[in-house]
This record gives structure tokens, C-alpha cells and sequence, in this order.
């Protein structure tokens, strides 16, 4: 009705009459009068403006009906660019409505772009009170068995498995295009980064392998270390791909000051007291007109002058807890004129002490997620079998090593996973020197310029030892004679701490 008005309006505005019969349009055209064709121009805009207002005001026809709480329809049929309703109300009653009327009825109310493929088809009968429309829309394509994708502006509508034979088909048809099309050359000079690691991680790692390759199946890349430039061949557009990442990717990388503090702390002291006791006799004796002689004892065989070898208690003062200096000992020898009856009594004791510090300060300087590697120390010998008697000589560490690998969070803190080690020369074995180990291992996370402590031994030893002869070390008075005692206390402290330093402008 309003085109027809519409078309009798302009007809009227040209000074036209026309004749309308049957629904097939204009039959005739003719002149007519100025006053006629003025008061048909009035009685024409009369007619015309009922039909377009009852225009506006209804809603789209359907079969049995719709309508919303939402905003009118004609806001409602905005186009997408405009936007899209939220989640408006609907209220849909229908019987076997054909399923691409009732989407363009969902286009219609919410203004969205909807595409239903051709595998789309049949009726659905649905009624609906107050529902948001995007629920709505999933309720009646789940009873269809329908799936929905978007992308971009435009909500795809298909059957199941109907999307990923078209992605299929357009991927296979992009292969082939790529198969036969021209390849172009890109090469660039690198500032930062090497480009012979470039290549490889191009062509996905290692050799032959395809993991991670960034390059087509027929590209190619080669690398020229003398002027750490890269040419690669590959198709046009992957080449654009390729350009914009590796100029992302030729930065300079930070660099970071990484000091660690190791102090060690030792504390010992001991004492020992310890005696040597020997007697003897020699009783002469007349066997069968023979002369013998009766040794009960040690023997007194002299070894020095006033002294006399052979003990029946033997317990020696010890080392009192180190290795350096030997017990002092003092010692009586008491025979009489013939020398046939002795006492030898000898008094060792040692007490030692000490205080010692060690502070040791490595640092090292690395880029942002390199490992870095700083060691000190000696190299100390020992013997190995070779087999078939022989044997060689090895060498093992006994050395001060901080291994680090640093990495630069956004927010500017340092995460460091550290492997820290302080070997020191132990103590002589049969086998050679041992080795006194003091390992951490950890990841921590540090601000730039902080501190923090890596971790820490302590050791406390409060040693009492006692040898004694049973029965005869617990005399009162005379015990000490027939007892040996030691005593040792030691503490130890290990500290490790790490302070990295972000390194800006060439400078720490």
C-alpha cells in the first residue's frame, strides 16, 4: 500500500494521470488539469499517511506472531555497524515456521548479521514468553541440530562438520595456490641477534625437523655469520609474516649484575687428656743349677736415655678436634739400681681453639635469560685403576661456583635460578683428599637491586669422649691413671646471599 501511494504521489508531482488495473503496475499515462491535479496531490499525501504510519508501527507479519519488551522494531532493524542489542527480551509464537524466516525474524529484533548456509532447511514450531533473544536463538538451533560460529560482525549458521568441510576445502584450495605460486627473496642485516640462531629456530630446530617451522614447505633460509645477515625465500605473503616478527625479535636484550656473598663462620674448641702406664719386673731364677730370669711386665729395654719402652695402659691424648699439632706429653721413669724393676708413666694433653672466617664475593655479569657461569678453585689429585694393575692419576674440583640464569619480569623484578657450590679441601684419606661440599640450588624472585638470602647451614657439635680401663678408671684419686677423656665443641654458619642489579645504559 505504501509503495503504491508512493508511486501515485510522484506520478501526481509530474502532472500525470494513470489508470491502475490487475497487480501488474501503470497501464497508461495522461496530461490533466492544474486544478485537478492539485487537489489529487492533497487527497493522495491524506491517503498516504495513515498507511506509512501503520507501517512503522507493526512489526514484521509471521504466522502466528511476535513480540518484545525490547525496543520498537524500528530501532530493532538498525544494521549491525550500529550495534547490537544486548540480551532484549523476545517473545516468539510460531508453528511451522521455516527455520531461515525465523533467523531473519532474530536478525530483524536484534540487528545482528546473521548467515545461514545452504544446508540449512526445515520447520520448527517454538513458543517462547520473555526470553533473552541470544538464548532464545540457541534453543531453537539446538532443536535443529544446528551450530553457530562467528566471525567478525557476522554469525555463521550451518549443520555440524558443514563449517569444517568449507575451512577444509578453502585450506586444500590455498595449498595448491601456494603449490604453484611465485616465490620472492626478503634478506635483512641483523643488529642484535645472530642469524644463524635465527635460521635454525626458522627452520624449527633442528635439522629435518619440522616442529615449529615457521617457514612454507617451500621456503628456504640461509644465514651469512661474516655480515649476520639472513635471506629468506619463501611466498610473498609469509614473508611479510616472517619480516614484521623479526624485527620484533632483533632487540637488544637486558643485561643484569648478579653479586653473590657467601660467608662462612667456624668456631671450635676441645681438649684432651690422656696417659700411658707401664711397670715390669725381672725375678732371677735357678733351675737345675741354671741361672733364668723371670720378666713380669713390659719389657725395660732401654730406647733413650731415662726412658724405658712397654705400657700396659696405652691411651694417648687425642687431636683435640684438628689435624695441625700433636698432644704435648710428659713423661717419669722410676727403676731401681739393677734396672730389673721399672714404672713408666707417661702424661699427654692437648686443648686447641679457633675462630675463622671465610667471605667470598663472585659476580658476574650475564643478559636477560643466559646462563652465566663464574668458578674458582683447585684441582686435587688422586689415584684411579685402569684395569690390569695399572693405574692413573685424576683430577677432581674443590672449587667456589655460581651458576645463574637471570630473567627480567615485566614489573622490573629479577627471577634467578641459581646453582651455588663451595667445595673445600677435608681432611687426607688413603685414597686421597676428601672434599668438604656445601651445594643450594633454588629459584627466587628478587627486585632490582634487592637482596636476598639464599639459604643457610648451621651446625652445632658438642662431642664428650671417655676410654678407660673397667674397674681401675673409676679408683678415686688414681683414676686419671687408667682414663682417657676428650672433649670438642664446634659451631659452623654458611650464609649465601645474592643481589641482582639491572644494568642500564652500559653501566651498573
Amino acid at each position: 500500500m505504501s509503495r503504491s501511494c508512493g508511486l501515485l504521489v510522484l506520478v501526481l508531482a509530474k502532472g500525470l494521470s494513470v489508470k491502475l488495473f490487475s497487480r501488474f503496475g501503470v497501464v497508461s499515462v495522461q496530461p490533466i488539469p492544474f486544478r485537478l491535479f492539485l487537489s489529487s496531490l492533497i487527497l493522495a499525501i491524506i491517503v498516504a499517511m495513515p498507511a506509512a504510519a501503520q507501517t512503522s508501527a507493526s512489526p514484521p507479519s509471521s504466522p502466528v506472531g511476535l513480540t518484545s519488551s525490547g525496543p520498537s522494531p524500528d530501532q530493532t532493524s538498525q544494521p549491525a555497524a550500529e550495534g547490537v542489542l544486548s540480551d532484549q527480551p523476545i517473545s516468539l509464537n510460531f508453528q511451522n515456521i521455516d527455520i531461515k524466516a525465523l533467523l531473519q525474524v532474530f536478525a530483524d529484533f536484534s540487528g545482528a548479521n546473521i548467515v545461514a548456509t545452504d544446508g540449512v532447511s526445515g520447520v520448527v514450531t517454538v513458543r517462547l514468553n520473555q526470553v533473552p533473544w541470544r538464548q532464545a536463538l540457541n534453543i531453537v538451533l539446538q532443536s535443529k541440530g544446528l551450530v553457530t560460529r562467528q566471525e567478525g560482525r557476522v554469525l555463521w549458521v550451518s549443520k555440524p562438520g558443514e563449517w569444517e568441510l568449507h575451512e577444509k576445502r578453502m585450506h586444500e584450495a590455498q595449498s595448491a595456490l601456494e603449490a604453484v605460486s611465485p616465490l620472492a627473496m626478503l634478506s635483512l642485516r641483523l643488529q642484535y641477534a645472530r642469524a644463524t640462531d635465527v635460521a635454525q629456530r626458522l627452520q624449527g630446530g633442528a635439522a629435518g625437523s619440522v616442529a615449529g617451522r615457521w617457514l612454507s614447505a617451500r621456503g628456504s633460509v640461509l644465514a651469512e655469520p661474516r655480515t649476520n645477515q639472513i635471506f629468506i625465500s619463501d611466498l610473498p605473503a609469509r614473508l611479510v609474516d616472517l619480516e614484521k616478527m623479526l624485527i620484533q625479535l632483533d632487540v637488544p636484550v637486558r643485561q643484569i649484575l648478579i653479586e653473590a656473598r657467601i660467608v662462612e663462620a667456624d668456631d671450635q674448641f676441645g681438649q684432651s687428656l690422656g696417659v700411658r702406664l707401664g711397670a715390669g719386673m725381672a725375678i732371677p731364677l735357678k733351675v737345675q743349677g741354671s741361672a733364668h730370669q723371670l720378666s713380669v711386665g713390659a719389657t725395660n729395654a732401654a730406647t733413650a736415655a731415662g726412658t724405658v719402652s712397654g705400657n700396659q695402659v696405652n691411651l694417648p691424648a687425642g687431636l683435640a678436634g684438628q689435624t695441625l699439632n700433636s698432644p704435648s706429653t710428659f713423661a717419669v721413669s722410676l727403676f731401681n739400681a739393677a734396672a730389673d724393676r721399672f714404672i713408666n708413666v707417661e702424661i699427654s694433653a692437648l686443648e686447641a681453639s679457633g675462630l675463622g672466617k671465610v667471605v667470598s664475593r663472585p659476580r658476574v655479569v650475564t643478559a636477560d635469560q643466559t646462563k652465566a657461569l663464574i668458578e674458582q678453585g683447585t684441582e686435587l689429585p688422586y689415584q684411579t685403576s685402569a684395569g690390569n694393575g695399572v693405574t692413573a692419576i685424576s683430577f677432581r674440583k674443590a672449587n667456589l661456583k655460581l651458576e645463574v640464569t637471570p630473567q627480567i619480569t615485566p614489573d622490573g623484578s629479577v627471577v634467578l635460578e641459581v646453582d651455588v657450590n663451595r667445595d673445600s679441601v677435608g681432611q687426607i684419606t688413603p685414597a686421597g683428599y676428601a672434599i668438604n661440599t656445601k651445594h643450594v640450588r633454588t629459584q627466587v624472585r628478587v627486585e632490582d637491586g634487592g637482596t636476598v638470602v639464599l639459604g643457610g647451614i648451621y651446625e652445632e657439635t658438642d662431642r664428650h669422649d671417655e676410654a678407660k680401663v673397667p674397674g681401675l678408671g673409676e679408683l678415686p684419686g688414681l683414676g686419671w691413671l687408667f682414663r682417657k677423656r676428650d672433649q670438642t665443641r664446634r659451631k659452623s654458619e654458611l650464609l649465601i646471599f645474592l643481589t641482582p642489579r639491572v644494568i642500564a645504559d652500559g653501566r651498573p
